[in-house]
């Protein structure tokens, strides 16, 4: 019989006819089955432990330490643009191969330091205000109305959270120029400038071989060595180094080179 065949599923396949069970006696029997329930397992709170009570020092543990070595400088032939390409998260590195130069328009670059969201984000939308710039008044915006732009941009942000310290490289109708901008809304007009945890040692280097009648080939050569130096010293620092130019015709990537084929370039240098 009928009855017989279900009694005989239900003792193979248990539950397999309660899926089929659209009565009301199912619906009864579940929603009193709900209600011996702890009311705990309902709570909004998730159940896991509060971690300013079980790790100490919570605060420091999530803190992010940003590393990086980005420098520029002006020169009689244009601005010179140098970067690495290693991206950290505290002592973990996350990338290698991070392009921390931004191409904001074809006279224009930015660089990345800091939050590599809030560079990148932010200087992207800055490539965005200049064309609408340029679309308005028909000529394209200078370097130092779009480092405004960004400053202004940054110091509305002030007190939230933004991480940046970049530079605005390009040329305009006065010549090259380059700013410094942060994300404490400060603005800088200076003839060079790194930012990054690498900095005091490419600092070292540009002071030593920077000077403003330097030739090109001597200006991509100090960019690259400078970056290079604070790869080697800078736990932060590393991968690839990437030298741009700019001049009166815009700016140029002039070389990506592996910061390990440089240790041995230069280790070869020495022993001439």
């Amino acid at each position: 019989s009928g009855s017989a065949l279900q009694v005989a599923l239900r003792s193979l396949v248990p539950g397999m006819l309660d899926c089929l069970d659209y009565s009301v006696s199912r619906c009864t029997r579940e929603a009193q089955a709900h209600e011996v329930l702890p009311a705990e397992l309902f709570d909004s709170a998730p159940l896991l432990p509060n971690p300013h009570e079980r790790c100490p020092g919570m605060e420091q543990h999530i803190r992010m330490v940003h590393g990086t070595t980005t420098l520029a400088f002006k020169y009689q032939g244009g601005v010179v643009v140098a970067v690495d390409s290693r991206a950290s998260a505290g002592a973990y590195i996350a990338s290698q191969t991070v392009k921390k130069v931004i191409e904001i328009n074809p006279f224009l670059l930015g660089t990345m330091a800091g939050g590599a969201a809030d560079c990148s984000f932010w200087e992207r939308y800055l490539g965005m205000r200049c064309r609408m710039f340029e679309l308005n008044q028909k000529k394209r915006i200078s370097v130092g109305a779009a480092s405004k732009i960004l400053s202004n941009i940054t110091h509305s942000y002030k007190g939230y959270g933004l991480s940046m310290g970049t530079m605005i490289c390009g040329w305009d109708e006065t010549g090259p120029q380059l700013y410094y901008v942060d994300s404490d809304g400060d603005r800088l007009h200076h003839h060079i400038f790194s930012v990054g945890s690498g900095s005091t040692f490419a600092y070292g280097v540009l002071d030593t071989g920077y000077r403003f009648d330097l030739t090109k080939d001597e200006a991509l050569s100090l960019a690259q060595r400078s970056i290079f130096a604070a790869t080697y010293r800078d736990a932060y620092s590393g991968g690839t180094v990437r030298v741009y130019h700019i001049d009166e015709q815009g700016w140029k990537r002039m070389s990506e080179t592996d910061s390990m084929e440089l240790f041995y370039k230069f280790k070869d240098e020495k022993k001439k």
